[in-house]
Formats: structure tokens, sequence, C-alpha cells
């Protein structure tokens, strides 16, 4: 198996491969495909510079596991680099000099993701990095490798049931309090107690699932057995994980919580004073880790994990572990919004296709035409007609979850399960009233919180299984639905009215300058939370009645495909001012800036993002402006030049797009000719999401 995830050919030592982790990135991808591990080196390039844009995968110690999962991706492998001199990768401690490419296919099997987490358990090895930089041989660096990939994590060999856990002692063990040292030989009475005092559970995830998810498990009990602790961890990563044990969670004193998503079944940890941090944390801090959680373990008014597990006494009142507020609405709504786009592409790019195959008119009697209809009995107008209605009226039931979705899921994200019923029925009550969109925002919320308020509610034991099939939905529904109906459906209504009359009065000078600004939206952060609002907006006012929202539309879409369009135009009419790996990102990005894939332009920006954003910025806001001014409309959500046959004024659309992708290449390219960063910037946190 170990043959399979890397050979000689795959491992470059004491080479230059360029200043930047662009470079060397694009190098180690070359490699993979020149093997036949990847069909194709860019697109490799460009998935695992993707995921540095999210955040940097240097390590203390000059070490960088640069990695993703993509589809270009044939075989599981690693591609390794020593490089002299090293490149930043965004390290604490500065730039590293040992890189690691780990590249997995979509659906890995889960044997060659047990691998790839081995290798990065083994970089959290001091003596592992020290042969790595010692050895001679691309041959000595494959006998590395294959000797760690198949080696017992120090994870695994601690994930043992509570009744067999054992607490390890060190010199500097953290006693705990009131406990008293047991002699090596000797096993008190009170041991269970004092390993229940003395046992620390944790959950680490990364979004990739690949690396850092493994590491920081590692380095967490590593840290555990230097303070005295016993640490359980479960890895929530691409190879599996096998979840703690129920007497396991109950025996610990505290719970870390390392990940950078979501904490699958959450609620297990109900109670538990908890420390909260990103996956990074426990792999560069993991001694502060441990004893933040120890101290938190002492701490009656330490924050605990809200909710409660089934079966469990009911939480304690303390503040919650969640972030900001802020940060935490944002997710919230986030949540909604990436849920409710698949419905809203699918449902309006069947909705396309059925004008194109049975005219605009088909809106009007569609209905009627697929229940009275058949292949067999079709109606006037043939094949076309009939197969039209159907994928409009395919289109029309998909579109009308939207508001539904949006809301179903802002309540899953705030309460999880028990919020989605009445997620989904606040939604449901917004259409109904005509609230939309603003409604269904609205309705998610107090839907989710009511949800997660009765959940906390002290019930009967009897009871506390009908909880989250029977009480919550319940009640939680009956509060929204009352809340919408009284109260919010009427007011909201009106507002939502009021923003489509005057969208439709939209002329001038007003057009223009909202063109501009959702121009300025959707490249400022290339698929990020400020591209999403925007598209949000356009696609939760989408109607092929309203001429207002095809034409925010059209402007949404044309100025997102400006990001990736410019650069490639600036790569070819200017390459020496681009690196190797941005020219072969330009070339590649003709296509995604074709299909509205925004972030065809992320490796260009998270490179030279005070040159490159501002210059997006300035494209997008003329491609808006000029959509809107034009009357150009569009009434599909997605597809690029693909939906060209959903585009009204189609020269005006092409002649909005040329002028946004000219103005924003003649930018970049006058930047880079004239402004002369004196150190590399920072890339910004652009977040993709899709």
């Amino acid at each position: 198996m170990a043959d399979s995830i890397i050979t000689e050919y795959l491992i470059t030592l004491d080479t230059d491969l360029g200043a930047a982790k662009e470079s060397v990135i694009a190098a180690l991808a070359e490699r993979l495909a020149e093997t036949g591990r990847a069909q194709d080196a860019t697109a490799l390039s460009e998935a695992a510079l993707a995921r540095e844009a999210q955040s940097a995968t240097g390590l203390p110690g000059g070490i960088a596991i640069p990695h993703c999962r993509a589809a270009t991706v044939t075989e599981a492998s690693l591609a390794f680099g020593r490089l002299a001199p090293p490149v930043d990768f965004g390290a604490p401690d500065g730039p590293a000099d040992l890189v690691f490419l780990i590249a997995a296919p979509e659906g890995t099997g889960a044997e060659h993701m047990k691998l790839l987490s081995s290798l990065a358990r083994a970089l959290v090895k001091p003596e592992f990095v020290t042969d790595l930089r010692a050895a001679t041989t691309p041959g000595d660096v494959v006998a590395l490798v294959e000797g760690v990939l198949d080696a017992p994590s120090p994870a695994k060999e601690a994930h043992a049931d509570s009744a067999g856990a054992t607490t390890a002692t060190a010199s500097n063990a953290v006693p705990a309090p009131s406990a008293t040292a047991p002699s090596a030989t000797t096993t008190p009475p009170s041991e269970e107690a004092r390993v229940a005092e003395r046992t620390i559970v944790a959950v680490t995830a990364c979004p990739t699932g690949i690396a850092h998810t493994y590491m920081a498990a590692d380095s967490l009990v590593a840290a555990g057995k230097r303070a005295g602790v016993t640490v359980h961890v479960e890895t929530q990563g691409s190879s599996g994980s096998t979840p703690l044990g129920g007497e396991t969670i109950a025996a610990a004193s505290a719970v870390i919580f390392a990940t950078d998503v979501g904490v699958r079944g959450r609620d297990r940890f109900a109670g538990k004073p908890v420390v909260t941090s990103g996956v990074k944390r426990a792999i560069n801090e993991p001694d502060a880790m441990i004893a933040d959680a120890l101290r938190a373990a002492n701490d009656p008014g330490a924050t605990t994990v809200s909710g409660r597990a089934p079966g469990d006494e009911p939480a304690p009142a303390r503040a919650s572990e969640t972030l900001g507020w802020g940060t935490r609405l944002r997710q919230i709504l986030l949540t909604g919004v990436s849920y409710m786009i698949p419905f809203v592409a699918a449902g309006g790019l069947l909705i396309a296709l059925g004008f194109l195959l049975g005219g605009y008119e088909i809106a009007d009697n569609a209905k009627s035409i697929v229940l009275d209809n058949s292949l067999s009995a079709l109606p006037d107008g043939g094949l076309a007609t009939y197969l039209g209605a159907v994928m409009f009226q395919l289109g029309s039931l998909a579109f009308g979850f939207l508001v539904p979705a949006l809301a179903g899921y802002i309540a899953f994200a705030i309460a999880d399960r028990p919020g989605l019923a009445p997620g989904f029925t606040a939604g449901a009550v917004a259409v109904f009233v005509g609230a939309g969109f603003l409604g269904g925002l609205t309705g998610g919320v107090i839907a989710g919180f009511a949800a997660l308020w009765i959940a906390r509610l002290t019930v009967p034991q009897w009871a506390r299984g009908l909880m989250p099939v029977v009480v919550i939905p319940l009640f939680a529904s009956l509060v929204v639905g009352a809340a919408m109906f009284i109260v919010l459906g009427k007011p909201l209504a009106a507002v939502t009215s009021g923003l489509t009359n005057w969208l439709n009065g939209l002329s001038g000078t007003s057009a223009i300058a909202l063109g501009v600004i959702l121009g300025l939206m959707m490249c400022f952060d290339l698929g990020g939370p400020v591209n999403k609002a925007a598209y949000s907006f356009a696609v939760a006012g989408l109607s092929v009645t309203d001429s207002a929202s095809l034409r925010i539309m059209a402007a949404v879409m044309a100025a997102g495909m400006v990001p990736p369009l410019a650069m490639a135009v600036a790569t070819a009419i200017r390459p020496r001012l681009f690196t190797t790996a941005e020219r072969e990102n330009g070339k590649a990005a003709w296509l995604l800036g074709a299909s509205f894939i925004s972030e065809g332009a992320i490796p260009f920006a998270a490179a030279d993002p005070l040159r490159v954003i501002p210059s997006m910025m300035a494209g997008g806001a003329v491609t808006g402006a000029l959509i809107m001014t034009t009357g150009t409309t569009l009434s599909a959500p997605h597809g690029g030049i693909f939906v060209f046959f959903a585009v009204g004024h189609i020269l005006w659309f092409l002649a909005a797009l040329a002028a946004g992708t000219l103005v924003g290449a003649l930018c970049v390219t006058v930047a880079k000719e004239l402004v002369r960063p004196r150190a590399a910037a920072p890339a910004p946190a652009i977040v993709t999401a899709g």
C-alpha cells in the first residue's frame, strides 16, 4: 500500500522550487501529474491553493503540509520537497524547508485516508522530522515515510474505553485537586474518581479532514502525557473515526473542541467544561490547551457545552461556549444560504431550460400541460412544448423550497435536528403570507431559538424520549407560527412588497449605484461571505415576472465572472509579471470565469491580495453598472456561458462583461508594474462555499 502513496520520483531534495508557496505547490503538483497520479497539474495546484486560502498549512519547526481532495487526483499520493532556500507557508516561526503535498481523490477510500493521516501524525514527532532533514537520497525518504504509514498513532493507543484508561504520570504532572498520588504498585479504592478528575476528551476536525485533524489529535495526546492526564480524542476526519463512548465522556473532567468546522454529535458533551479553538492551535499550543482545560475543570463558572444528551440531566445555565455573536450569527445565516443554493441552482436552471424549449409563455400554462398531457398525448406545440412544461414545473417546484430550506437550515444551525421541522414550517408560513426571503430569515432564527429554548427545559425522565421527535417540533412550530401569522407576517410582507416595488422603480443613477455595489461585493472575497450575500440577494428575489430581479441576477453573474477572466487576460498580455504557476492558473481561469466560478481568481488573490482584489473590484463595479444601465436580464441563477439562452440583450451582456474584464486586467497589470510591495502581503481569509 505504501508504494502507491509515494515513490522516489515524487521526492525533490535540496532544490530551489521558487520563492513563493504557489511555485512550490505547482512544482510538486507537476511531479504528481507526470506520474499519472493527477490528470491536470494546474487543477491540482488550484485545489491546494484554495485550501491554503482558508488557512495556512505551515507548521512550527519548518514544516508545511499543503493538501487537498480534488477530482483531478487519480490516486492518493504524496510529493515531498526539501527546499533550499525555505519558503513561507504561513507558520508562526518562519519559512518551511520540508514540504509534503498531500493529494487525495474525491471519494478516497478509508485505507488510503488512514495512510495519509498516519504521515500527518508522524510530522509532530521531532525524531521523524530530524530524519527527513538528514536523509541523503530519495530512497531514504521513501523508507522513512513507509516506516510511519502503518505505525500506531499515540491517539489510537490512548483511545481506550474509560474502564481501561490509564493516567500517564510524569515529573511535571499537574495534580488534581484533593488527589493523593498513589504508589506505582498500588491502586487505591478511589482510583476511578482520581482518573475521572484527570481525564480530558477532545474532538479535532479540519475542513479537508486529511492532515490537521490527526496532527492535532496526537499533539493533544502527547501534551496530556506531559501534564499527567489521559486525553481521549475523537478525530472527525476523512479516514473515519470511532465516536467516544458515553462512559468515557461521562468520566471526563473537561472537553476540548479543536475544530475549524462544526462538531458532529455535540450534545453528547452537554454540561462539560469546554475549551474551544481552531484546529491549528491544538498543533501549535497543545500544552496551553491542556492547561486551559484543567483550569476549566476546576472552575465552577467555566464555559460549558450547551444542550443536553439523551438521558442526561439538563446542562447548567452557564455561558455558551460558542464564538462571538457576530461571528456566530454569520455562520448561522451562511448555513441556511449554503443549503438553499442547490435548490435555487437546480430550480432556476430547469425553469430556464423550460423557457428554452417551450418559450416564455410556458409559465402561464405549464401546470395544466403537465397534468393533462403525456408523451402519448402531446399538447399543441408538440414534444418541445410538453418537455418545456415538465422542466418549468420541475424547476418551479424546486424553486418553491428556497425560503423553507433557508429557514429550516438556519434553525438547524441554531438547534441542530430539533430545529428542522419548525424551521421549515416557518419558511412555509413566510411564503404563505408573502414575507419571502426576509420572512424566511426571521422565521428561521425564531424557530431555531425557540427549539433551543424548549430543548433546555427540565422534563421528567419518561418525557425525555419524546422531546426531539414530538415536544420540540410541536411547540417550536407553534411559537414561530404564532409569531409569523399574528405579529410579524404582515409587516415583513409589506417590507418585501415595498422592496420589490423600489427595485422595479430603479432607473438612471439609482440602478447604476446598485449595479456598482453588487459588482464590488461579488469581487471582494471571491466566493466568501460578502460574495454569497450579493448572490443570495439576487437569487432570493429571482422571478421571471419581475424584470428588476432579472437585471440584478444578470449583474451578479456577470460581475462574478470578471475576476477569473481578468486574471486570464492579464497573464496573457503581461506574462512576465506573473510566476510560472500563475501563468498556468491563468490558462485555467478562462474556463472557470466563463462558467461563473469566481473562485478561479483565488490563487492570484491569495498570493497578492493588495494589488489583485481592488483591481477585480474595479472591473466588477464597471460590469455591474453597465448591466443595470442597459437593462440586461438573466432568468437562470448560475451557469455562465452555458445559460446564455436565458440572457436578455445578450450583446449588452457580453459588452459589459468584456468592459469589466478589460478594466480589471488593466488595473492589475498597472498595479503590478508600478506598485512594488516591500514585503509579501499576507493572504486574506478568502473562504469558499459551495
